[in-house]
């Protein structure tokens, strides 16, 4: 009964871990920049940030190198954390 459920319980761990690696390898790749959006339907943006930025809100979208420079000359704000202005050799934008 016990050799069962030791079983049982080693065909579960190996079930998890081949479903985490699955999941590591579906995982879309960290984008470039992001924009962080405002609260609300049609709010505008709020910040630009580097892709990986821990401050980076809920509410975002990735971007392009574009459209990351597009958005900071249009007076969007650069986060102060990750510093995406540095990052594309922006100038100016605080």
């Amino acid at each position: 009964m016990w050799v069962e459920r030791i079983d049982q319980a080693i065909a579960t761990a190996e079930q998890r871990e081949k479903e985490r690696r699955q999941g590591e390898r579906a995982r879309p790749p960290t984008p470039d920049w992001v924009m962080e959006l405002g609260i609300g339907v049609g709010s505008p943006p709020i910040e630009v940030h580097v892709g990986g930025c821990y401050a980076a809100g809920k509410r975002r979208r990735p971007i392009s190198r574009e459209q990351a420079l597009a958005a900071l000359a249009d007076g969007i704000r650069a986060c102060i954390h990750c510093r995406p202005d540095t990052a594309l050799g922006v100038l100016g934008s605080y």
